[in-house]
């Protein structure tokens, strides 16, 4: 009978989410010690326990309240583990308030429940309410017992139905150096059925082991470290290598020692596994970036020969576009706010076309075969545009949040997350790359821009209306850079000066890729993200800029027409 008492009330304290929180292995041997006394007890004489003893077994009294507004931590901890032991439910809501910081306690030591941040106080024993006492203050947790309740709310979850929380509640523990859980680690390994769970748990029971006196045990376990590939354990592993003044070793055992140092090299393999495979994903990000922010200026520069210095206010202008959008569905369609990244897309595009057709048809059309003009002009252009935005938005940069389903990261592995908003960047390049290859070669406008790019003379000659093509051309690069102004407002703040930082790099890549050529521009923008990457943990950001730039400026030296050459007459 005490068995199956003892055997439920365990059982209900491990998979209780609110006892669980104040659940420490001090407790659990406690509980069993104390069972055992009672078995051997009940043995002996034939008779249950006393009344009173189970009264006070499972009921809050005055004094478990008292040693918990004790000033010493031991004090506390002592309580929250007697706490533990209660089958009362105020127990329960006690430890609640407790690790939710609605405890607060009197000058006199009286403590009192308040979930309104301390208005109103509710005895923890009749529930009575009454007003805040005066001089009432938040019962104080320092890190130790905050440290105990984390700790006992991670065994607590080792337990749960959901794989997902035993699965967390193992790689917290992992932090833990406490060799007391290695019974309960070993308990939950006994039942883990979900062989994530389990990889975890084994690591667990690794990180506890390592510290063990049998030589053996301690380097299986570094060995389980080592293979975990987790950089968190390094400090601990290093730590067995490190050599006192006298010339001992902080682990005397060789071959721990050997197993440790084996661990730190599988580790640090592991570690430079990762930052590759990060560094090939956020070059591809990078390049994604800059393959939206060029693939409007290689149809304007390669079909009408301008060096439009202002491509990179446009990006700004698609990036404030955004901004717009998102306000309006903030204050007119809060239900939706998910959905304004698309909504954006339309406006951008449509706002950034209809500029640039102003700018070619006010300024732009009158310079053609001037490029030294159109540079300068266009310059000034940016200017203008750089002021009208700081006039109507200021000059401080304005912030454009992600929508939740963009928020957020895929863990592939331990170590590796890939963030969303950065993964949609790339899929959104791919996605408008594929539609500006249909436009240009499944679409009359497509055919007429291609023939002008090849021979402007002889397409005017058969009948291609240029000067109209040449402003529905540049309305479309715009157009383009506004959608990479959208992108680019989901991986940072928006300012005037957002698309100075991307104009060099964007020329950098229609010249590498060649002019006027899709895939030249695609595969540029991509291997120059890709480089970019690679280089900068070597050489900083700075650097891998120029050295990137002198990389294109040799290549250009010797391939002056880029990766792609142009095809037609003119390229002769």
């Amino acid at each position: 009978m005490h068995n199956a008492v003892f055997l439920a009330r365990l059982r209900r304290a491990l998979s209780g989410p609110i006892l669980g929180a104040a659940l420490g292995l001090a407790s659990l041997t406690s509980c069993v010690h104390a069972q055992e006394a009672a078995t051997s007890a009940s043995a002996s004489s034939g008779a249950a326990a006393p009344p009173t003893q189970q009264a006070q077994a499972e009921g809050l009294d005055e004094s478990v309240l008292s040693q918990l507004a004790s000033d010493s931590s031991d004090d506390k901890i002592a309580a929250i583990t007697q706490l533990s032991r209660l089958t009362d439910p105020r127990a329960a809501k006690l430890l609640q308030a407790l690790a939710d910081g609605n405890v607060y306690a009197t000058p006199d030591n009286k403590l009192y429940l308040s979930d309104d941040n301390g208005a109103t106080a509710k005895d923890p024993l009749t529930g009575a309410s009454q007003p805040m006492p005066d001089g009432s203050d938040t019962l104080v947790i320092n890190n130790r017992v905050r440290g105990a309740l984390d700790d006992a709310r991670a065994i607590a979850q080792l337990h749960a139905p959901k794989v997902s929380h035993r699965l967390a509640a193992a790689r917290l523990l992992q932090q833990s150096g406490n060799e007391a859980l290695l019974p309960v680690v070993d308990e939950a390994l006994q039942k883990e059925t979900d062989s994530g769970v389990r990889s975890a748990l084994l690591v667990l029971q690794a990180r506890l082991r390592l510290s063990s006196k049998d030589p053996a045990v301690a380097s299986a376990a570094a060995r389980t470290l080592g293979a975990s590939g987790n950089a968190s354990f390094r400090p601990m592993l290093q730590a067995l290598l490190l050599r006192h003044p006298d010339g001992s070793y902080a682990e005397p055992d060789a071959s721990v020692r050997a197993a440790a140092a084996d661990a730190l090299e599988r580790i640090d393999r592991y570690m430079k596994m990762l930052e590759w495979a990060g560094n090939v994903f956020y070059g591809l990000s990078l390049g994604s970036v800059l393959l939206l922010a060029a693939l409007g200026l290689a149809i304007t520069f390669g079909l009408m020969g301008v060096i439009n210095m202002a491509h990179g206010e446009l990006l700004m202008i698609g990036a404030y576009a955004t901004y717009v959008v998102q306000t309006f569905f903030r204050h007119w369609l809060p239900g939706l706010m998910d959905w304004y990244v698309v909504a954006a897309l339309p406006v951008a595009f449509i706002v950034t076309a209809l500029v640039g057709m102003a700018l070619e048809r006010t300024v732009i059309r009158w310079l053609y075969g001037r490029p030294l003009e159109t540079l300068l002009a266009t310059w000034g252009i940016s200017l203008i545009l750089m002021q009208a935005v700081r006039s109507i938005f200021g000059a401080q940069n304005v912030e454009v949040s992600n929508p939740s389903w963009m928020s957020g990261g895929l863990n592939l592995i331990d170590g590796l997350t890939i963030t969303y908003n950065r993964l949609v960047i790339v899929v959104f390049a791919l996605l408008v790359v594929f539609f500006v290859w249909l436009l240009l070669n499944h679409t009359r406008l497509g055919l007429f821009v291609r023939a002008i790019t090849q021979n402007r003379n002889m397409a005017s000659c058969v009948g291609v209306p240029t000067g109209r093509i040449d402003m529905l051309a540049f309305g479309l690069g715009s157009g383009i850079a506004g959608l990479g102004g959208v992108a680019l407002s989901q991986l940072g703040n928006v300012g005037p000066a957002l698309g100075q930082n991307y104009i060099v790099d964007s020329f950098m890549v229609v010249v590498l890729g060649g002019v006027g050529q899709l895939a030249g521009t695609v595969i540029a923008g991509l291997g120059l993200g890709w480089v970019n990457k690679f280089l900068e943990p070597y050489s900083g950001a700075v650097l891998a800029k120029i050295a990137i730039l002198v990389l294109v400026v040799l290549f250009i030296q010797k391939r002056p027409q880029g990766l792609f050459a142009p095809k037609g007459r003119s390229a002769e």
